[in-house]
């Protein structure tokens, strides 16, 4: 199983060119990284990324984050990951564009 984190173009630049990130907006206002698990992504895009182009969906290894990954209560009291560190390169399994078609986010198949 991977966790997802969806980046805009700049943030994912960021971490591309830096090998580091604090993430998007949301991320550095709460203080650590939200990732979605694959029943989650969609909507997560739907709600915070309505509309926008550009998107990167980035699959991560959750196994090599440790303790600094914390499961926790969120939407509709579902659990959510969330890292407690900088986004690094680190567990990167893979970066795909996250293309926009009809106003709605096209998710690669066989995401696990």
């Amino acid at each position: 199983m991977y966790i997802y984190k969806i980046l805009r173009a700049p943030e994912w630049a960021e971490l591309e060119s830096a090998g580091k990130s604090a993430g998007a907006p949301i991320d550095v206002a709460d203080g650590y990284i939200h990732f979605s698990t694959a029943a989650q992504a969609e909507e997560t895009a739907a709600k915070h990324f309505a509309g926008v182009n550009d998107l990167m969906l980035l699959a991560y290894d959750p196994a090599l984050f440790g303790d600094d990954l914390k499961w926790e209560v969120s939407r509709n009291d579902a659990l959510f990951p969330h890292l407690y560190q900088s986004l690094t390169l680190n567990g990167l399994v893979w970066a795909r564009e996250l293309p926009l078609t009809d106003g709605k986010h096209v998710f690669p198949e066989g995401m696990e």
